[in-house]
């Protein structure tokens, strides 16, 4: 019997039969509102130039913006308007969108667009404009709802109707005192079911979290985290409320984040994408490459240095590829651990030195079990499939086998103290990352194996 599966509905094609057909402008409309903003961002990605320029003044400034925001580069599509209708749909964004979109542009258009735009939404964009891309008030969003202390539930409410018009972030109300400075929270729902008798600051959440706009991502995104709240308010060094972030926003920082450390950790100053310029990607990843390009000559020359074990001795070479791979495995994982651990910004000094004495442990107890298995199936195979003395086979294991102990145990101090070497001197401890940490462990891996080789198996035949 043939099993019914759910499937991902698709409007795209009954988008495109709308939007392409002869409707006039109401019945468009009409039939638009059956289909969701995101839909039809998708549908008019699907759209020639001269067909969407068509649409847009049906659409309306509102509307476009509200399609846009679903797009994944709306600067593209903003370039089909003039500049007065581009700065009447920025006008009609939430202030953190339309400055996503405006950084896309050049100095001099974004300079033109925001003064075309009307006065409140030029001023909020300007605002997070102003921040740094790493400082939280460049997350923001000016779409909330404030209202004073003062009030009794009924204004409340009235002033909760007034500004949901223009705000849809109504599920928190923020509260300022007389003097605008940020007093607190209201939850939507203890306002709707309060009585009118309530004093509305039995209501206030006083101590309801906020973060300040000059913060740092990296910072308090682990506090953001925490906190799990639907939004959180912004503040500036008056303490006075100037956004709010939004758990939207916060999953997207939270993805910048990571994605910047994972580009980091692969070797590349920044994030890369499918439709970024050739000289781009070059330029991100060539710095990293040239530091390494050096650090392996170094481990070439040491290899070199050693030429004499493998003239005498051309079967320990077979294992050195082995060596170097655990070692930068190892170093890799104590990495990806310690960077995750040095988020926590309350972390004191000996909880990173248990942290590790915990990783020279792993690395000691996982290489002692691998480099065990290694000593003996590696011998049993240089004596049976490459006719070797017994002796002389597990002389030559016995040298990996202590190699990739002393590799492993190595690698995990490495991965673990480098990140915190420079997470102490302020610098972003995923610029450790896997190459650098993998070259460095090679560099001491190879030092080790050719060491042991000429003790064990050239110094002793002498």
């Amino acid at each position: 019997m043939e099993q019914n599966t759910l499937k991902e509905p698709s409007y795209v094609e009954q988008l495109l039969e709308i939007l392409r057909s002869d409707l006039n402008k109401e019945d468009l409309l009409e039939r638009l509102d059956d289909y969701h903003e995101n839909d039809i961002a998708e549908a008019l990605e699907h759209m020639q130039p001269e067909e969407r320029i068509r649409l847009y003044p049906i659409l309306g400034a509102e509307r476009v913006a509200e399609i846009f925001t679903y797009i994944e580069d709306p600067d593209e599509y903003l370039k089909e308007l003039d500049e007065d209708r581009a700065a009447a749909v920025l006008s009609e964004m939430d202030s953190d969108d339309a400055a996503d979109v405006l950084e896309e542009m050049d100095a001099e258009t974004q300079e033109r667009i925001v003064s075309l735009m009307d006065d409140e939404s030029s001023r909020d964009v300007q605002l997070i404009l102003s921040y740094d891309e790493d400082e939280i008030g460049s997350h923001m969003t000016t779409n909330f709802i404030v209202i004073r202390n003062d009030l009794n539930i009924r204004q409340a409410m009235h002033e909760l109707v007034r500004q949901a018009g223009d705000n849809d972030n109504i599920s928190t109300i923020y509260v300022e005192d007389e003097n605008k400075h940020y007093y607190g929270a209201i939850d939507l729902k203890d306002l709707i079911i309060a009585r009118d008798y309530t004093p509305l600051e039995d209501l206030i959440s006083t101590s309801y979290p906020y973060v300040k706009d000059k913060e740092l991502i990296s910072d308090c995104i682990e506090r953001i985290k925490d906190y799990a709240e639907d939004s959180l308010p912004v503040l500036n060094d008056e303490k006075c409320l100037i956004g709010i972030i939004t758990a939207t926003d916060i999953v997207e920082v939270v993805d910048d984040e990571m994605g910047e450390d994972y580009a980091r950790l692969a070797g590349l100053t920044a994030e890369e994408d499918l439709n970024e310029k050739l000289f781009e990607s070059i330029k991100k990843r060539l710095p990293w490459l040239i530091a390494l390009l050096f650090l392996g000559m170094m481990v070439s020359t040491v290899v070199g240095a050693f030429e004499a074990v493998v003239a005498i001795i051309p079967l320990v070479i077979c294992f050195q590829s082995l060596i170097l791979d655990m070692a930068g495995n190892v170093g890799t994982q104590s990495l990806a651990v310690t960077i995750r651990v040095l988020m926590d910004e309350n972390l004191t000094g000996l909880q990173k030195l248990a942290l590790i004495f915990k990783e020279i442990r792993v690395g000691f107890c996982n290489g002692l079990l691998l480099g065990s298995m290694a000593f003996v199936f590696i011998g049993l195979y240089i004596h049976y499939f490459k006719d070797n003395p017994l002796s002389f086979a597990f002389r030559i294991s016995g040298c990996v086998g202590i190699s990739l102990l002393a590799a492993m145990v190595v690698s995990s101090i490495v991965g673990t103290v480098v990140p915190m070497f420079f997470h102490k001197i302020k610098i972003d401890p995923a610029v450790a990352s896997g190459p650098l940490i993998t070259t460095v462990n090679d560099l001491v891996a190879v030092v080790t194996y050719y060491s042991l080789a000429w003790l064990l198996l050239i110094h002793s035949m002498a």
